[in-house]
C-alpha cells in the first residue's frame, strides 16, 4: 500500500516549512548561542565535532518541532492576531494533519541524534521535548507563558554539561538562570507587539501582566542577566575579552530600551530581534577564553 504522506507531496513543502520557521531562523539562533557557551564551557573549549553536530542539528531541528506545535495549539487563534493572520494552518493553506506529520519527521531525526550521545543527555532531552511541547497552552492559563519558554529555551545548558560527561555544577546552574531570565525578558519584548491583539482574544502574556511596568521590568531582568553572566565569568576565572562581550550585551540592551521606548509594534519587534546578537556576543566571549 502507496504511503499517503504529506512530506512526500512537494507542493506542500513551502508551507510546512514556515510553519516550522524554517524560513526565520532567529528562534533558531536565540537557541544556539547559550546551548554552544555551554557546550564550550562544559568541554573546556575543545567539544568534539560529533557533539557540535548533534546540538546544532538538534536546536534547530526541537525549534522547528516547537514551532509547529505552537501553530497546532493556536491555530484557530493566529488568524485574529496581525502577525500571526497569515500562517499556513490559520489560512488553511495546509491542514493539521499535514503538519503533524512534518513534526513527527522533525522529533524522530532529533532522536535520532541524541541517541548518539549517552543516557543522561536523553534524559535531558525528553525534559526538553516535555517542556516545549507545554509551552504553547501556557498562554492560556497564566500570564507568565514567558517563564515556560525560557524554561524550554535552556534544557540545552544542562545537556551540553551530560553530552560531554561533565557534572552538573554551579556554573551549569548560573547559566541555565541568566538564560531563563533573558528569555523573559525577550520574549516580553515579542509579546509586548501582539499585546492588543491578545488583550481581545484572551491570550495571557508578561506583556499584559506588566502593563505600564513594561520597559522598566524588562529592564531590571536584563540588568539581572547581566550579574549573573558576571558571576559566570568570575566563578569560572574568565579573563578581561569575556567582560568585554558583557560590556557590548549591556550596550545592546541599552539600545533594546531605546527600541521599546514608545510601545510600538515595530521597534517592540526590533528589539526582539536584536537579542540575536547578544547571544552571539556571549559566545564569542565564551570562545575567546579558551
Amino acid at each position: 500500500m502507496a504511503l499517503n504522506l504529506s512530506i512526500l507531496d512537494h507542493s506542500k513543502w513551502p508551507a510546512l516549512l514556515k510553519v516550522a520557521r524554517l524560513d526565520r531562523p532567529i528562534g533558531s539562533l536565540l537557541l544556539l548561542w547559550p546551548t554552544l557557551a555551554a557546550l564550550w564551557i562544559a568541554a573546556e573549549g575543545t567539544p568534539s565535532l560529533h557533539l557540535l553536530i548533534v546540538f546544532s542539528l538538534g536546536t534547530l531541528l526541537t525549534r522547528s518541532a516547537g514551532c509547529v506545535v505552537n501553530d497546532l495549539a493556536d491555530q484557530k487563534l493566529d488568524g485574529h492576531v496581525k502577525r500571526t493572520a497569515l500562517r499556513p494552518l490559520a489560512t488553511g493553506e495546509i491542514v493539521s494533519r499535514d503538519a503533524i506529520e512534518f513534526m513527527v519527521l522533525l522529533l524522530l531525526v532529533s532522536l535520532g541524534l541524541v541517541l548518539t550521545t549517552n543516557l543522561m543527555t536523553i534524559v535531558w532531552a525528553m525534559g526538553a521535548v516535555a517542556a516545549a511541547g507545554i509551552y504553547p497552552f501556557l498562554k492560556r492559563i497564566t500570564h507568565l507563558p514567558q517563564v515556560g519558554l525560557g524554561i524550554a529555551f535552556s534544557f540545552g545548558i544542562p545537556m551540553a554539561f551530560a553530552a560531554t560527561g561533565a557534572p552538573i555544577t554551579a556554573e551549569t546552574g548560573l547559566l541555565f538562570l541568566a538564560n531563563l531570565i533573558w528569555v523573559i525578558a525577550y520574549d516580553t519584548c515579542y509579546a509586548m507587539v501582539d499585546r492588543d491583539d491578545d488583550l481581545t482574544i484572551g491570550i495571557r502574556s508578561t506583556a499584559i501582566l506588566f502593563g505600564d511596568m513594561d520597559r522598566t521590568i524588562i529592564g531590571l531582568l536584563q540588568t539581572l542577566v547581566v550579574g549573573l553572566l558576571i558571576a559566570l565569568g568570575i566563578n569560572l576565572q574568565f579573563a578581561w575579552p569575556y567582560y568585554l562581550a558583557l560590556l557590548v550585551i549591556s550596550g545592546l540592551f541599552i539600545y533594546q530600551q531605546w527600541l521599546i521606548r514608545a510601545r510600538e509594534r515595530e521597534g517592540c519587534f526590533a528589539a526582539f530581534l536584536n537579542n540575536q546578537w547578544a547571544g552571539m556576543v556571549l559566545f564569542i566571549g565564551v570562545l575567546s577564553q579558551y
